[in-house]
C-alpha cells in the first residue's frame, strides 16, 4: 500500500496542545488547504458544496497504543472507539466548511488540523449520506463526559512534551 499526499493543509496551529478537538470547536478557525498542481482537475465541481471532508495523515502523532485516555474523558478506552490521532495508520478525517476556491487553494473554516500536516483526500460532505443525528455515541453518551473540554492536549504528540498517563 501506498499513500501519496495531494496536498498540504495550513492552520494556525503547530502543536496539538490547543487545537480544537473537533470541527464543531473551530468555528472561527481558518486557514487553507494547498492542493498540489498534478491533482487540480479534481477540484472540478466542487465550488458548490457547503462542506467538505478532509482526510490526512497525522503525521505528528505519537506511537499508536490499542487502550487510551481520550481528549475530553478520564477512562482508558479502546483506541478504535475513540479519534485519536496516535492510530496503526495514523489516517485523520475532519468535514470543514468550504468558504473559496482560489486556483489550487482552498480557504477553509472551522479547522482543527496542524499546519503542514500532508493531505491525503478530499471528499464532498453530503448531508443525506453523511448526517445521522440520532445515531448512538456509546460511551460519548455518558453524562460523566468533560463537556467544557474543548482543545487538546499534548497527549497524542509524539515526542518529549508528551504526559505520562
Amino acid at each position: 500500500m501506498q499513500l501519496i499526499p495531494i496536498g498540504i493543509i495550513h492552520s494556525p496551529f503547530q502543536q496539538a496542545q490547543g487545537t480544537p478537538v473537533q470541527p464543531f470547536s473551530a468555528r472561527d478557525i481558518r486557514g487553507s488547504v494547498e492542493v498540489f498542481a498534478p491533482f487540480l482537475p479534481g477540484l472540478n465541481d466542487l465550488e458548490g458544496f457547503e462542506r467538505i471532508w478532509l482526510l490526512f495523515w497525522c503525521d505528528r502523532a505519537s506511537a499508536a497504543e490499542l487502550l487510551v485516555t481520550p481528549y475530553r474523558d478520564r477512562v482508558k478506552r479502546g483506541l478504535f472507539a475513540t479519534r485519536a490521532p496516535a492510530r496503526p495508520n495514523p489516517i485523520g478525517i475532519s468535514v470543514v466548511r468550504l468558504l473559496e476556491i482560489r486556483e489550487n487553494t482552498l480557504q477553509v473554516a472551522e479547522l482543527d488540523i496542524l499546519d503542514g500536516t500532508p493531505l491525503l483526500d478530499i471528499k464532498p460532505y453530503v448531508p443525506q449520506y453523511d448526517s445521522y443525528p440520532t445515531a448512538r455515541c456509546g460511551w460519548l453518551d455518558a453524562d460523566n463526559i468533560d463537556k467544557g473540554t474543548l482543545t487538546a492536549d499534548s497527549r497524542f504528540e509524539a515526542g518529549p512534551q508528551k504526559p505520562s498517563s
